[in-house]
């Protein structure tokens, strides 16, 4: 992974905006408002998106390459930058390129962990002064992940995703697999058939490896929506060194299973059927971003 290599007054290139996996996902209620409450740990591991962003004298905020499926005007990243840029009443703007290497719709946080780290190299590039805690509660206004990444540690995360507790992981390595379908995250959290009454944890329950069934509740509907789901995560259960260890991250469709070393990891990626797209990512504690803009 590469951390920002050129930084100047006005220049910041290669950030990385890392994904982020759900260890486990349990939906324990609703609000009144429709928003489910949840209990999850985030882990975010080294694969990366990269941005690389230049200031601009005008004003004018551009995303200065073509992403496909992602108009501009749309981006997160995009909208990122105008939130901060109003609200903190900059008359600078920004080129930014955006290298994309995390799936789109995949529940791993990308575009999330894109507009997160739009903030906090602007923040620095403009020399905003915002503390982290004010990063984080701009990033809501943009989605419940954004400000996970801003966090920049791995969390014990409850309510709607905005209580944050941070927590340490197993150093491990994980098997990616994209099964190749977009899940589109509304369509899983308004099923009638969507587990919603799991019974809360405890952060100690994670710590101490208690007797949990430490599950997704989104994991069952996005499979019958979407058997090539279910297909990805009964392969990887073939391989698995804890019984259900093999599942999916967030609303999908990326599942995941952890290993105890990178050899481990690369042997079982190794024999993943080609027709589908997969990945090993180490686990990280926290976000490679942090040092470098002073957050």
């Amino acid at each position: 992974m590469n951390a920002p290599t050129n930084i100047t007054a006005t220049k910041l290139t290669s950030c990385p905006a890392p994904a982020k996996l759900n260890l486990f996902l349990h939906i324990t209620g609703r609000r009144e408002d429709g928003y489910h409450l949840l209990q999850s740990v985030f882990q975010l591991i080294d694969r990366c998106d990269h941005l690389d962003f230049q200031v601009r004298e005008d004003g004018a905020i551009r995303r200065i390459n073509t992403i496909t499926g992602v108009p501009e005007q749309s981006d997160l990243v995009i909208r990122a930058a105008r939130l901060l840029q109003q609200h903190c009443k900059i008359s600078l703007g920004a080129d930014i390129h955006l290298h994309k290497q995390l799936p789109m719709g995949g529940g791993v946080g990308g575009g999330s962990s894109d507009a997160a780290t739009t903030l906090m190299a602007l923040n620095h590039l403009w020399q905003c002064h915002l503390n982290k805690q004010q990063v984080m509660q701009l990033g809501l206004q943009l989605g419940a992940d954004v400000p996970f990444f801003i966090f920049g540690q791995n969390a014990f995360v409850e309510g709607i995703g905005e209580q944050m507790q941070a927590i340490t992981t197993p150093e491990q390595w994980f098997v990616v697999i994209e099964p190749g379908v977009h899940v589109p995250t509304p369509t899983i959290f308004s099923a009638e058939e969507l587990t919603r009454d799991t019974k809360p944890v405890r952060i100690t329950d994670f710590s101490n490896a208690a007797k949990v069934e430490w599950k997704n509740d989104l994991q069952a509907v996005a499979c019958a929506l979407h058997p090539e789901i279910a297909n990805a995560i009964n392969w990887l259960k073939q391989h698995e060194i804890n019984q259900d260890d093999a599942k999916m991250t967030g609303s999908g469709s990326c599942v995941f299973c952890a290993f105890p070393s990178e050899e481990a990891a690369k042997k079982v990626a190794e024999q993943v059927p080609h027709h589908w797209t997969s990945w090993i990512a180490k686990a990280l504690q926290q976000h490679p971003i942090n040092l470098e803009v002073n957050l």
